[in-house]
C-alpha cells in the first residue's frame, strides 16, 4: 500500500507541475500572483504607508486567486481516464488517494507561491515582521487551501461547468483562512496562525472524507 501511495504520490506531483498537458502547470499560477501584486500598487497609488497596511492582505488573495487556477486539473482529468475506479479495484481506498491528491496540490503550488511571496512584498513595501508573518501563515494555510480544492473538485466533478462552480464555492469557504490569515497581521502576533492553523487542520481532516465521498456517489 505505501509503495502504491508514493507511486501515485509522484504521478500527481508530476502532472500538477506540467499541467496535464495544458501548458501551464506551476508556472501560471505564480505568474498570476506576481502579476496581482506589480498591478495593485497602480490601482491604489504609490504611498508606502498604504501599501504596508495592505500588502499582506493583497498577497493573501492573491494565494486564495492562485490556488483556485489548477481546480479543473486536480479531479476531471483521472475521473474522466476511469483512474479511480481502477485504484479502487485495485484495492486502494478513496480516501488514501484524496489525500495524496491534498499532498500533491500542496506541494504544486505552496513552495513555489511562499517564494514568489520575496519579492511581491519587496513591490508592496512590506517590511520584515510583517513579511515573517505572511509566509508563516501561508506554511499553515495553504495546507488547508489544497485541501479545500481537491474537496470542492471532487464534489463538483462531471458537472456541466464544474471548473467555475468549484471556483465559486472555494473563495466563500475559504473565508475563515483568510480572516485569521489577515488578522494575524493586524495583531501582529501568533493568534491569528494558530486558528489560521487549526482551520486548515480541519480542512485537512474532511477532505479525505469527503473528496472520497463524492466520488463514489459520482461513479
Amino acid at each position: 500500500m505505501t509503495r502504491a501511495l508514493w507511486t501515485i504520490l509522484r504521478r500527481d506531483l508530476r502532472l500538477l507541475l506540467l499541467g496535464h498537458g495544458s501548458g501551464g502547470g506551476v508556472v501560471l499560477p505564480i505568474l498570476f500572483f506576481l502579476a496581482v501584486a506589480m498591478i495593485f500598487p497602480f490601482a491604489v497609488g504609490p504611498d508606502p504607508n498604504l501599501l504596508r497596511r495592505v500588502g499582506g492582505g493583497v498577497i493573501w488573495v492573491a494565494a486564495l486567486l492562485a490556488a483556485i487556477l489548477p481546480l479543473d486539473r486536480l479531479i476531471d482529468p483521472d475521473r474522466d481516464l476511469g483512474m479511480f475506479d481502477q485504484w479502487a479495484l485495485r484495492g486502494i481506498s478513496g480516501e488514501w488517494v484524496v489525500a495524496v491528491r491534498v499532498v500533491a496540490h500542496w506541494l504544486s503550488f505552496a513552495p513555489a507561491l511562499m517564494l514568489a511571496t520575496l519579492p511581491a512584498g519587496a513591490l508592496l513595501g512590506l517590511d520584515q515582521r510583517t513579511l515573517e508573518l505572511v509566509e508563516l501563515g501561508l506554511l499553515v494555510g495553504t495546507p488547508g487551501l489544497a485541501a479545500l480544492g481537491v474537496m470542492v473538485a471532487a464534489i463538483t466533478s462531471g458537472l456541466k461547468g464544474g471548473a467555475a462552480l468549484a471556483g465559486l464555492l472555494v473563495i466563500p469557504m475559504a473565508v475563515p483562512i483568510l480572516v485569521f490569515g489577515a488578522g494575524a497581521l493586524a495583531i501582529g502576533g501568533e493568534t491569528g496562525l494558530a486558528l489560521t492553523g487549526a482551520v486548515s487542520l480541519v480542512l485537512i481532516a474532511m477532505a479525505p472524507f469527503a473528496g472520497a465521498g463524492a466520488l463514489r456517489v459520482g461513479r
